[in-house]
């Protein structure tokens, strides 16, 4: 699977409204055929910042970045955020989240 993470530096007059902003984009994100997840939180260290963690199948990876919904999803961020997003993403082993061993319960 693809695993992806992106800090997003939103405009402080937008982050109280940046869930709003990217609902259309992350309903359709996560209908895609090849989503497994996709994730917004919030900064607890900076209200201005949002994480958004996704992760897609190796075959729906491409399909994501290509889809007409991508394109229409960063053009309706572009004028809300402040620098050009950080991003990892990594081809992991795994297909979604596994539990944390080191802290499971019982």
């Amino acid at each position: 699977m693809y695993l992806i993470v992106v800090k997003f530096p939103v405009k402080p007059e937008s982050a109280d409204r940046w869930i709003d902003i990217v609902a259309d984009y992350t309903s359709a994100c996560r209908a895609e055929e090849g989503n497994i997840f996709f994730e917004w939180s919030r900064s607890v260290e900076d209200p201005n910042e949002f994480v958004l963690v996704e992760a897609f199948t190796d075959e729906g990876a491409a399909a994501h970045v290509q889809s007409p919904h991508f394109q229409q999803g960063i053009d309706a961020m572009r004028p809300h955020i402040t620098s050009t997003p950080k991003i990892v993403s990594r081809q992991v082993d795994g297909d979604g989240w596994e539990e944390m061993g080191e802290l499971k319960m019982d």
